[in-house]
């Protein structure tokens, strides 16, 4: 069977390149493509419905990631043992594609839209998330759907002083800045990713160097393309009604304005934006209205409104709630508000509230992380939870939202930049921030309140981190930069950039934005506008609890490790774990032993809420790692009956050698009546065999010399 193949190869940066091929896998999808690097290989399609979706104001468009686990030579450790609903990692890949694409298709393009990545093959020294963009594009690029782009992503590092661009994974555990950045040959899309407190002018150069590899990326689809593209289908132009947008501003314009300078709350300002909606309905006679094109009255209606206040920042620099364009919303934060979790703190900025707790564990609480390429654990796990009633609205419950993925995932990249090492820190902790009032902001209220209850909780957290949301609104040459946006103010915006950082840099970012030509002059000034507003908050959270508790709550299970050698692991946990199960019931307490088998040690760590408890196990495990010392006296007991004398255990899982001779002063020729097995003994340790490392005791030694047996 012969294929019609085309390839295109794209440097992809780091001195590396990869090739998009098409015409072989996939045929029936609009567009279809397979991107390869090394051994990784990606499969993107693209399809669309030929119709537009009836009733619908928004783009229906799906994005899905899923990574196969033949990929990287595994079965799945499902139940069904088959790939399952998408996991964490997967919809965090899913979200960076739809946000760089979502803004490149054709205005009134509202045919149901799917696009699909597979990774098909793995490669250890390819890191895929870095890729599906490229992919995606390129599938929507060569397809007849009327895409924009092309666009692409690059995953971008600083490792020492240099800007690496697409590093290997080994190569991005010594970065101290790791972005991934989507953008088009004129324009940057997307940035998130986190940094080790990096400068702000370290994130603009950042951005800059992988620019560079994105224009390239972006020229070689197009290459493609003009080998094998299909003509992009004709989006109709939507139906129009001159005389009634015209008649909509008329009526409107001037009263959105007077909304807009009233400062008032989220709720009262909808209210009346909505009263605005009926009072012109109300213009109309009741049999008018059954003819009345609702549809486009809302279009119209919504670009007005928009249009409106747009104007209103722009030209008097007054803001929704009445605020000046850097100026922060009133803060409240507390610790400790709630009796029993570890730590707990309240933080509230204007209408956004978060209720954050820390719970602590052992390491059997960590969070297993199954990739295809490898499974791995997470001792630092941030759930954020977005319930309806934040908003004042009633949804349905249907589990944790790709949205609150994606939040969640931020703040926690913001928050362990600054979490102690395993050495200082030996609990798993989990952070769980609840929303309870949202008007924009929500993921950065969880940053502040996370960084507010680990210092609650007693976790050794080196300085806080505080998180800030920024907007902007650019039109013919004007633009303004807004601080801590609300949630309208997001919606009407050309840009949504999330900062978070301590005073000494970055920790972590994320900025979508909507608007042609962003200059990096202006970045640099919205990012150092962000870096004020930033210490502003950073002040009020210093006020609230400058470091972190000096004890734990007594709620809190305590934690104590020692390293031992190796060897001893297995005497720890005994013939199928029966010793350390024993030490865990009679104690309760919860005991894991992690190996190192490059320092040859083995890190026993014991949780209890028990001070006695704790000591009760220790006292065990200490017996058993004990090394034997050649004089000291042991507490022993007969174990067995030899003709030639008795085996003695002195310290647990240690027997040693209890010579006839050794017993007594008397000479003895048997242990009738002398010894026998389960009589408790002490006996004094005289030598240890250096070859064969069997020990030798004595009784008698202990015994007054005129004492006999």
């Amino acid at each position: 069977m012969q294929f019609n193949i085309h390839t295109q190869t794209v440097d992809i940066g780091n001195g590396r390149t990869a090739t998009i091929e098409t015409g072989k896998l996939a045929r029936q999808a609009d567009g279809s493509v397979v991107v390869r690097s090394g051994n990784c290989m990606l499969l993107a399609t693209a399809v669309a419905s030929e119709k537009p979706k009836e009733g619908v104001d928004f783009f229906p468009l799906t994005v899905e990631y899923q990574e196969k686990f033949a990929a990287a030579g595994r079965i799945p450790g499902s139940f069904h043992r088959r790939e399952g609903r998408a996991s964490d990692y997967e919809v965090l890949i899913c979200r960076l594609v739809d946000r760089a694409i979502r803004p490149m298709f054709a205005d009134n393009f509202v045919n149901d839209t799917q696009v699909l990545i597979y990774l098909i093959s793995a490669d250890e020294n390819v890191e895929p998330d870095s890729l599906v963009g490229l992919a995606a594009s390129a599938a929507l690029t060569i397809s007849s759907i009327p895409f924009e782009g092309p666009i692409s992503e690059v995953r971008v590092t600083k490792i020492g002083n240099q800007f690496v661009v697409n590093p290997t994974p080994k190569e991005a555990e010594n970065a101290t800045l790791n972005i991934i950045l989507a953008g088009t040959i004129d324009n940057i899309l997307m940035v998130e990713g986190e940094a080790k407190e990096a400068s702000e002018a370290d994130l603009v150069s950042a951005i800059k160097a992988g620019h560079e590899v994105i224009i390239q990326q972006c020229h070689a689809q197009t290459a493609l393309q003009q080998k094998c593209g299909k003509p992009k289908m004709e989006v109709a132009a939507p139906e129009e009604d001159t005389a009634l947008e015209q008649k909509i501003k008329d009526f409107a314009v001037d009263k959105i304005e007077q909304v807009a300078l009233s400062a008032l709350g989220k709720h009262e300002r909808k209210a009346l934006l909505k009263q605005i909606q009926e009072d012109f309905k109300a213009t109309y006679p009741e049999e008018d209205l059954e003819v009345f094109n609702k549809e486009l009255f809302s279009r119209y209606y919504s670009k007005i409104e928009k249009n409106t206040i747009r104007k209103v920042v722009l030209d008097k620099k007054v803001r929704l709630d009445g605020r000046k364009t850097d100026e922060i919303r009133p803060l409240a934060m507390e610790v400790d508000v709630l009796p029993s979790p570890h730590g707990s703190s309240l933080f509230t900025r204007g209408e956004t509230q978060s209720l954050t707790t820390v719970t602590l564990g052992s390491k059997t609480d960590e969070q297993m992380i199954d990739k295809a390429e490898e499974l791995s654990y997470n001792r630092f796990i941030l759930h954020y939870n977005f319930p309806p009633f934040s908003t004042g609205e009633v949804k349905m419950l249907r589990g944790t939202s790709r949205r609150e993925v994606g939040h969640g995932n931020l703040a926690m990249r913001s928050l362990k930049q600054l979490l102690p090492n395993e050495e200082e820190n030996p609990y798993t902790i989990r952070v769980v921030s609840d929303i309870l009032e949202s008007n924009g902001s929500s993921s950065m209220a969880t940053v502040c309140a996370g960084s507010l209850a680990l210092m609650d909780a007693g976790i050794p957290f080196k300085k806080h981190v505080s998180g800030i949301a920024m907007g902007m609104i650019a039109e013919d040459g004007k633009y303004a930069i807004l601080s801590d946006i609300l949630g309208d103010e997001d919606h009407l915006g050309d840009m949504d950039f999330k900062v978070t950082g301590t005073r000494d840099g970055i920790c972590g970012v994320q900025m979508d934005l909507k608007v042609d030509g962003l200059s990096y002059e202006v970045l640099a000034e919205a990012l150092e506008q962000a870096r004020k507003g930033r210490l502003h908050i950073l002040e009020a959270m210093e006020k609230c609890i400058s470091t972190y508790r000096p004890d734990l709550k007594p709620q809190t299970p305590r934690a104590e490790s020692i390293n031992i050698p190796k060897e001893f692991i297995g005497a720890v946990i005994g013939p199928g774990g029966k010793i350390i199960q024993d030490i865990q019931e009679k104690t309760s307490t919860v005991i894991t032993i992690e190996e190192n088998k490059e320092k040859g040690i083995g890190k026993v760590t014991v949780l209890s809420n028990n001070k006695e408890n704790m000591t009760a196990a220790w006292a065990r495990i200490n017996a058993i790692v004990a090394v034997p010392e050649i004089g000291n006296v042991y507490d022993a007991e007969v174990k067995s009956i030899m003709p030639y004398g008795a085996f003695v255990e002195f310290m647990p899982g240690k027997q040693g050698l209890l010579h006839i001779s050794e017993i007594s002063h008397k000479r003895l020729e048997n242990l009738d009546g002398i010894l026998a097995e389960g009589d408790k003994i002490q006996v004094k340790l005289l030598e240890i065999d250096n070859k064969t490392g069997k020990f030798k005791l004595s009784r008698k030694v202990l015994l007054p010399k005129e004492q006999q047996a």
